[in-house]
C-alpha cells in the first residue's frame, strides 16, 4: 500500500484533483487509512468518536482522492446522525413546551456541527477548483443523500406533512446538515450548467421519483434558484425518457396512460410534480418554455448545432422532435395547471403553416396511434379550464367547409387539416355527450357498467363556455353549413350541463337574436330535447325576456326582433291548426307555440307599455304580439285597463303613421293598424268591463283634439280653450276679483269678463274667422271606416275573436280585410249594451253637464234656456265629423240612441235657430247645416226614434227653402216632445235578435205630417216624385 503513496504520485494527484495540502509521509497516510477503516486510533489504541472519525475521513478526502468514494459513503452516516440528533432535539423541546425551532442542547448536534461545516467547506473548495471532476460526483451524492434523509425522517413527530411544502422547506433548511447538502448541490448544478446539465437534472428526477413526495421540498428549492435551467432541462430530460420508454405505443390507449398517473413512464410524473411546484411563482416561464418546445419541434432543425447533450440536444433528433407533441399532450393530461397555462396561447400559434407542419409530422403514424392522440386531445379540450371559447372557435373555423365564408382574416385551411379538425370536433361532441349524460346526480356513484374509469363531476370546457352563451347563440344563428349543426349540438349539451339557468339563457338568446323563421326554428329544435329534462323551460325563458325588457338591456332593434319572434312562435300554432299538421315535428312545434302563447299571456301587462314605445318598430312589434296572444283567464282589472288604454292609444298612433306612409321593418302602416284592430277586438270580447273600457276610450280618443285631423275634424281654434285672443286688442288688465268685489244693483258689462260672448267681446269686435285645415279626403275616409270597423267589431255579437292573424288592413271601400277574410258592407248586428256604452260616452264627451236621465223633450221654446249648451254641442259636431258616424253606430244598436237624447235635442235646437235666422234663398247656401239636418233625421229614423214617414223628410231638404226646412224640423221636435224616446218602448225580437219599436202604440202620426204634406203641395213640381215616401 505504501507504493501507492509515493511522493511524486501524490503530488501529481493533488495537483490534478485537490487543493494543495501539507505533505503527509506514507507512514502517516497509512495510519490514517487504517484508523478510518478500523475506527480505532492507531497511536493510542482507543476507539474513535464520531467526530474524530469524521475528521479522519475529511483528512483522507483532502489527501487521498482515491478514497473519496469510501469517504463520501462514510459521511452519509455522519449527516444521518446529525439529522437524527436534530429531530430528537426538536421533539425534546416540543415535549418540554419550548417555542424554539432551531438550535438545541443535544451533545451530538454540538459536536458534529463544526465537522459538518468543515465537510461543507472542503466540498465547496473541491467544486470551485475542479468542477468537472467533483461536481458530478458531489451532486449525485448530495441529492441521493437528501432523498434518503427526507424519506427516513418523514414520519417523525416534528416533521410537517409532505403537503405543507413551505413548512417542510423551512424545517429542513434550518438543519445545518441538509442546508449544507443543498448548498453543495446548488454549486454543482451551477458549475455543470455550461457543459453537462443533463446528468445533474437526471439525478434530480431519479431521486424525485424514488423519494416523492418527501423529496418535493428539494425540487422546489432548486427550481426556485434555477427556474430557467430547471424548467428547460426537466422538460428535455422528460422528453428523452418518454421516448426511451416505449413511444410510440400502439398497443395501449394513450388516454388511459394520461389519466393513470402510475404510468409505466417513470419520470414523467416527476416532471409534472416539479413543474407543478414551480408554477406558483414561475408560471410565465413554464408557459414560454412549453410553447417554445412546441414551436421548436415543428420548425426545421438548427444548422451546425452541436450534438452534445446540452439544452438543444433533443432538437437535433428527428425521433425526439416527433415525440415532442405526444409528450406535451401527456404532460397536459397529467397536470391541469400546465394545461390551463398553455391552452389559450397554443390556439393562437395554430396558424395554417403550423397546422400543415403538424399534419406532415403525423402523416406517417399508424391509424391506431393517430386515433389515440385524437382521443387524448379531445380529453384535454374537455378538461381545459381556460380558453375554451378560443379552442371552439378555432376548431369550428378550421373544420368549416371551404364553400362557407369564414368571418375574419383566417385563410382557408388545407383539406387534410380541415378533415382532421372535423373529425376532432365530432369526437369532442361525442365525448362531451358521454360526459354530460353519464354524470352522477349528487353523491350517487357511477354505474360500473358504463365505464371502468370514473368520469369527472365537473367539465371545465363546458364550465368556461357558460360565460359565452350569447356568443355561441350568435354563431349558431349564422346558419353556416355544418358549422351551425355543431354549435347547436354543443349548445344543447351546454344547456343540459348548466341546468335551467343556462338553458333559459340560451333559449332567450335565440328568441332575441333570430332574424328570420329559419333562425327561429333553432329555438324550437333546442327546446325539443330539453323540454323533457327541464320542466318549465319556456315560461322561464319568456320571463327572462321580460326581465331584459324591464332592465333595458336590449336596444330598439333587438327588442322589436324579440317581440316579432315571440309573435311568430305564437302564430305558428294557429298556422299548424289551419294546416292540420299531424306529424311529430309539427306537433312538437305546436307544443312550443302553445307554451310560448301561455307564457306571453301571463306577461301581457309587461308587454303592453311597449305599445307606446318611442320607436315605431318596437310599438308595431308589440301590437303584433299582443294581437295574436290570448288574454289570461284571470287578470286584475287594473292590468286590463292598462292594456286597454295602451291598445287604444296605439290604434290612433297607427292611424297617423299609416296616413304618413311610414313603413318600418318591412311592415306598412296598414299592417300595424290591422294588429291594433285585432287586439282591440280581443280585448272587447274578453269581458263586459273591457268592452266598456275599449269603447269609451275609442270614443274619447276619436274626439280628442290631437286626433281630430285623422277624421276630418278641425284644429282647435283660437280662444276655444279659454285662452285670451291676441288679435282682439290690448289687455285692459281687468281683474275678475275686482269685479266681484263691486257690489251694486246692476252688473257692469263694459270691459268685464261677463261681456265675452260666442261672437266676440263687446267693444272689441268679432272673433277672427277660423279657417279649417284641409285634409286628404281619401285618408280621412279610410281612417273613418277603420274606426267604425273596429267599433262595430267590438260591438258585434261575434266580438271579432275568431279572426286569425290580424295582418289585414282597412281600405276606403267600406270593407275590412282581416286575416284573409272579407267583411261585407252590410253592418253587423250591434249589441245593444255596447251601443249604450258608446251613447253614454258620446254624451259625456260632447256635453259633460247633461245628466243621463234627461231623455224627455221639452217644448221648443224651452231651448232658449239651454242656448250655451246647445251651441257647444253644435260646435262639437262641426269640429268632429266623426260624431255623426258614431251616432249611426249607436242607432244600429237600438234602443241605445235614446241615451243620446240630450245631444240630439241640443243639435236640433241649433239647427232650428239657424234655419229660422237664415235669409238665404236656398238651403244649399248653408252646406254644413243642410248635411247636419239630413244626418240627424236619418240617424233618428235608423234608431227608430222617428216613424218611417218622418224619418224620410231628409230626402226633400235639398229642394226646400230654409223656412220650410225649419218647419219640417219643428214637426220632428213636436213628435219627439209628444213621444219621448224611452228604451221601454222597444221590444226584443228573438227571431232577428234585435230590438224594434211598434209605432202604432204611439197614437196617430197624421197630425205630425201635416206640415210635410203642405210643403209637398207647395213644391209639387219638384217634389211630386217623392210624395209616396210620406204616405202613412
Amino acid at each position: 500500500m505504501s507504493a501507492m503513496f509515493e511522493g511524486n504520485a501524490l503530488s501529481a494527484l493533488q495537483t490534478t484533483h485537490c487543493p494543495p495540502q501539507s505533505n503527509y509521509s506514507p507512514q502517516e497516510l497509512a495510519l490514517e487509512i487504517k484508523a478510518f477503516i478500523s475506527g480505532v486510533d492507531q497511536t493510542k489504541g482507543r476507539k474513535l468518536s464520531v467526530r474524530d472519525h469524521a475528521r479522519c475521513a475529511v483528512r483522507l478526502l483532502r489527501t487521498v482522492p482515491a478514497c473519496r468514494g469510501a469517504v463520501l459513503e462514510h459521511l452519509r452516516g455522519v449527516y444521518d446522525e446529525y439529522v437524527a440528533a436534530f429531530f430528537q432535539d426538536l421533539e425534546a423541546e416540543s415535549d418540554s413546551g419550548s417555542n424554539s425551532t432551531t438550535g438545541g442542547t443535544n451533545a451530538n448536534v454540538s459536536n458534529l456541527e463544526d465537522v459538518i461545516k468543515e465537510i461543507h467547506a472542503v466540498l465547496l473548495e473541491f467544486i470551485r477548483l475542479n468542477p468537472k471532476a467533483w461536481a458530478p460526483l458531489v451532486s449525485s451524492w448530495a441529492v441521493d443523500l437528501l432523498g434518503q434523509l427526507s424519506s427516513k425522517h418523514a414520519g417523525r413527530r416534528a416533521t410537517p406533512h409532505s403537503s405543507s411544502l413551505n413548512e417542510l422547506l423551512q424545517l429542513w433548511m434550518s438543519c445545518a446538515a441538509t442546508r449544507s447538502l443543498m448548498e453543495c448541490y446548488s454549486q454543482c448544478l451551477a458549475a455543470m450548467l455550461a457543459w453537462c446539465p443533463d446528468a445533474c437534472v437526471d439525478a434530480l428526477l431519479d431521486t424525485s421519483v424514488q423519494h416523492s413526495p418527501h423529496f418535493d421540498w428539494v425540487v422546489a428549492h432548486i427550481g426556485s434558484a434555477f427556474p430557467g435551467t430547471i424548467i428547460s432541462r426537466v422538460l428535455a430530460c422528460g422528453l428523452k425518457d418518454f421516448y426511451a420508454h416505449g413511444y410510440p405505443s400502439g398497443d395501449k390507449s394513450t388516454q388511459l396512460q394520461a389519466i393513470d398517473k402510475a404510468s409505466r413512464v417513470p419520470k414523467i410524473g416527476s416532471v409534472v410534480g416539479i413543474l407543478g411546484h414551480l408554477a406558483s411563482r414561475h408560471s410565465d416561464s413554464i408557459k414560454r418554455e412549453l410553447l417554445r418546445m412546441f414551436q421548436d419541434s415543428l420548425s426545421p432543425p438548427p444548422q451546425n448545432a452541436p450534438s452534445s447533450s446540452g439544452a438543444a440536444g433533443w432538437e437535433n433528433s428527428p425521433h425526439l422532435r416527433r415525440a415532442t407533441v405526444p409528450f406535451l399532450l401527456q404532460l397536459a393530461a397529467l397536470s391541469p395547471t400546465l394545461l390551463g397555462a398553455v391552452s389559450a396561447e397554443l390556439v393562437e400559434l395554430l396558424r395554417p403553416p403550423v397546422l400543415l407542419q403538424l399534419q406532415a409530422q403525423f402523416q406517417g403514424l399508424p391509424r391506431e396511434e393517430l386515433e389515440n392522440m385524437l382521443g387524448l386531445a379531445v380529453h384535454l379540450i374537455s378538461q381545459s379550464p381556460a380558453g375554451g371559447a378560443r379552442v371552439l372557435r378555432f376548431l369550428a373555423d378550421t373544420a368549416t367547409p371551404a364553400s362557407v365564408i369564414i368571418s375574419g382574416p383566417t385563410p382557408s385551411p388545407h383539406d387534410g387539416v380541415r378533415e382532421a379538425c372535423d373529425r376532432l370536433l365530432q369526437m369532442l361532441l361525442l365525448h362531451l355527450h358521454k360526459l354530460v349524460y353519464n354524470r352522477p346526480e349528487g353523491d350517487e356513484p357511477y354505474s360500473h357498467t358504463t365505464s371502468s374509469i370514473a368520469m369527472p363531476r365537473v367539465i371545465p370546457f363546458l364550465e368556461e363556455l357558460q360565460a359565452h352563451v350569447g356568443e355561441l347563440c350568435a354563431e349558431t344563428l349564422r346558419l353556416e353549413r355544418k358549422r351551425h349543426l355543431w354549435l347547436h349540438q354543443l349548445l344543447c349539451l351546454l344547456s343540459v350541463y348548466g341546468g335551467p339557468s343556462i338553458a333559459t339563457e340560451a333559449l332567450c338568446q335565440l328568441l332575441t337574436q333570430a332574424r328570420n323563421p329559419e333562425e327561429l326554428a333553432l329555438a324550437s329544435q333546442l327546446h325539443s330535447p330539453l323540454s323533457s329534462s327541464i320542466p318549465g323551460l319556456l315560461p322561464s325563458a319568456v320571463a327572462r325576456c321580460v326581465a331584459q325588457i324591464h332592465t333595458q338591456n336590449l336596444n330598439s332593434r333587438e327588442l322589436a326582433q324579440l317581440l316579432n319572434n315571440l309573435a311568430t312562435a305564437v302564430q305558428s300554432q294557429e298556422e299548424d291548426c289551419k294546416a292540420g299538421g299531424s306529424t311529430a315535428g309539427s306537433s312538437l312545434h305546436s307544443s312550443m307555440a302553445a307554451q310560448v302563447g301561455a307564457a306571453v299571456s301571463s306577461h301581457l301587462h309587461d308587454f303592453c307599455p311597449l305599445l307606446l314605445h318611442g320607436d315605431t318598430m318596437v310599438s308595431r312589434a308589440a301590437a303584433r304580439l299582443l294581437s295574436c296572444s290570448q288574454l289570461p283567464r284571470a287578470c286584475s282589472p287594473a292590468h286590463l285597463l292598462l292594456i286597454s288604454r295602451a291598445a287604444v292609444a296605439h290604434f290612433f298612433i297607427a292611424l297617423r303613421q299609416r296616413g304618413e306612409g311610414l313603413k318600418i321593418g318591412g311592415q306598412s302602416g296598414g299592417e300595424a293598424v290591422g294588429y291594433s284592430m285585432r287586439l282591440l277586438s280581443r280585448l272587447a270580447a274578453y269581458s263586459s268591463l273591457m268592452l266598456k273600457a275599449v269603447l269609451q276610450q275609442l270614443v274619447e280618443g276619436a274626439l280628442h283634439k290631437g286626433n281630430r285631423e285623422l277624421f276630418g275634424g278641425q284644429r282647435e281654434g283660437p280662444g276655444e280653450d279659454g285662452a285670451p285672443l291676441p288679435t282682439l286688442g290690448p289687455d285692459l288688465g281687468v281683474s275678475l276679483l275686482n269685479i266681484n268685489c263691486k257690489f251694486g244693483t246692476t252688473v257692469n258689462f263694459s270691459g268685464s269678463v261677463w261681456s265675452v260672448f260666442h261672437a266676440g267681446v263687446i267693444g272689441k269686435g268679432l272673433k277672427p274667422p277660423h279657417t279649417p285645415s284641409q285634409s286628404d279626403a281619401d285618408k280621412v275616409n279610410q281612417n273613418m271606416q277603420t274606426l267604425l270597423a273596429v267599433i262595430v267589431q267590438c260591438c258585434s255579437s261575434g266580438g271579432g275573436v275568431s279572426c286569425s292573424n290580424g295582418s289585414g288592413t282597412s281600405s276606403g271601400n267600406g270593407r275590412y280585410n282581416h286575416a284573409g277574410e272579407t267583411i261585407s258592407d252590410e253592418p253587423s248586428p250591434v249589441n245593444a249594451e255596447a251601443a249604450k256604452v258608446i251613447a253614454v260616452a258620446l254624451v259625456e264627451n260632447v256635453c259633460p253637464d247633461v245628466a243621463n236621465g234627461e231623455l224627455s223633450w221639452p217644448p221648443e221654446e224651452h231651448a232658449k234656456t239651454t242656448v250655451e249648451r246647445d251651441i257647444h254641442i253644435r260646435r262639437c259636431f262641426e269640429a268632429n265629423p266623426v260624431l255623426f258616424h258614431l251616432l249611426r253606430v249607436v242607432a244600429a244598436g237600438r234602443p241605445a240612441l235614446c241615451y243620446c237624447s240630450a245631444v240630439l235635442r241640443g243639435l236640433l235646437a241649433t239647427l232650428l235657430a239657424h234655419w229660422e235666422a237664415s235669409r238665404e234663398p236656398s238651403v244649399l247656401d248653408s252646406p254644413w247645416h243642410l248635411q247636419a239636418s239630413c244626418l240627424l233625421v236619418s240617424c233618428m229614423g235608423e234608431g227608430q226614434l222617428l216613424p218611417p214617414v218622418l224619418s224620410n223628410i231628409h230626402e226633400v231638404f235639398p229642394h226646400l227653402s230654409p223656412f220650410e226646412v225649419r218647419l219640417l224640423l219643428l214637426g220632428v221636435w213636436e213628435y219627439m216632445r209628444g213621444n219621448s224616446p224611452m228604451p221601454q218602448k222597444f221590444t226584443f225580437s228573438a227571431e232577428k235578435g234585435v230590438f224594434f219599436r211598434d209605432f202604432s202604440r204611439d197614437g196617430d202620426v197624421a197630425r205630425y205630417i201635416a206640415p210635410i204634406h203642405s210643403v209637398l203641395h207647395k213644391n209639387i213640381d219638384r217634389l211630386g216624385h217623392l210624395c209616396w215616401r210620406f204616405q202613412i
